[in-house]
């Protein structure tokens, strides 16, 4: 089978990360493949956050935890890396463009060895006061909209295999 195939049919979302942190030339790689996924008219609306600081990381895990009405629980699963995903919401694919990137972080990720996993709720985050101001500090203007969060890390345990398809997933003419 093919190399990228396999790949898309073998990842797994990861739950259980080591708290070691990723080599900068690994997250730069990662980050770059999502910069080459596709978007609408090629506007590239979406950007990428790339957080390594602990503080800023446990301080997005507290807001995205609120958001999921949770205290005591990290929504990241304590991966040292938190890949975060924002849209440009003036380019009309914004949504799109931005859940390609995603994609494209995640099987770059796993096609390093490195564990990853898409966490929702970054819409919320970015449009409350707290996530704008994070926004402020990091000198990112604009109107985005956040679209999600890649946490990554090495995986502290396998993951399970793919479960089988479901029947009528596809229909030919």
């Amino acid at each position: 089978m093919n190399e990228m195939l396999q790949l898309m049919q073998t990842r797994r979302s990861c739950r259980n990360f080591k708290p070691d942190m990723l080599p900068d030339d690994i997250i730069q790689q990662i980050c770059e493949a999502g910069t080459f996924a596709p978007t609408g008219m090629n506007r590239q609306s979406p950007i990428i956050i790339a957080v390594k600081d602990k503080a800023l990381r446990d301080k997005l895990s507290v807001m995205n935890a609120e958001i999921m009405g949770k205290e005591n629980f990290d929504p990241f699963y304590h991966a040292p890396v938190i890949l975060i995903v924002l849209a440009d919401r003036n380019a009309p694919t914004y949504i799109y463009d931005g859940s390609l990137v995603m994609q494209n972080l995640m099987l770059a990720s796993e096609s390093l060895g490195i564990g990853s996993i898409w966490i929702h709720r970054a819409k919320e985050e970015f449009d409350s006061e707290k996530g704008k101001a994070i926004l402020k500090e990091l000198g990112i203007e604009g109107d985005y909209e956040g679209i999600g969060h890649c946490a990554i890390g090495y995986r502290a345990s396998e993951p399970n295999p793919a479960p089988p398809r479901k029947e009528n997933y596809i229909y030919y003419k």
